[in-house]
């Protein structure tokens, strides 16, 4: 978060966070599965609503614009959905850095937003543990 307080505070722009949750195919609309696991799914969104949230807040209380926002569908066109319709300059994203076999099984978020970007991408790497998922 330091990096896009800094970011904003040099070009007095605006900060829109996202954190986009990957649909789950089994239980969009809530209609398949056990009562627990879909208990447990809207938990884990109430807490990431919450996380985002919080961060908006102490960016508003370091006297930078932000708003949050939490959503549901595929990452990296939700991001360039989102970032076109707020005509955004920059997009500022985050790394987990999970690694070689997690990229090669699963994707890279951040290399998929680096290949079809048309605006500028800042990758900062994830160092704090407490913020990786």
């Amino acid at each position: 978060m330091q990096v896009t307080e800094r970011v904003a505070r040099q070009s007095g722009g605006e900060v829109r966070l996202l954190h986009i949750a990957e649909a789950e195919p089994d239980f969009v609309g809530y209609d398949a599965g056990p009562e627990v696991v879909r208990d447990q799914v809207a938990k884990e969104f109430r807490d990431e609503h919450r996380a985002i949230q919080k961060h908006a807040d102490n960016l508003r209380e370091a006297r930078i614009t932000a708003s949050a926002r939490l959503i549901q569908g595929p990452i990296v066109e939700t991001v360039f959905k989102e970032a076109r319709r707020f005509e955004a300059d920059l997009l500022i994203v985050g790394s987990h850095g999970f690694g070689a076999i997690y990229d090669l099984l699963v994707g890279s978020v951040s290399r998929g937003l680096l290949k079809d970007a048309e605006i500028p991408v800042l990758v900062v790497p994830i160092r704090d543990p407490a913020l990786r998922p």
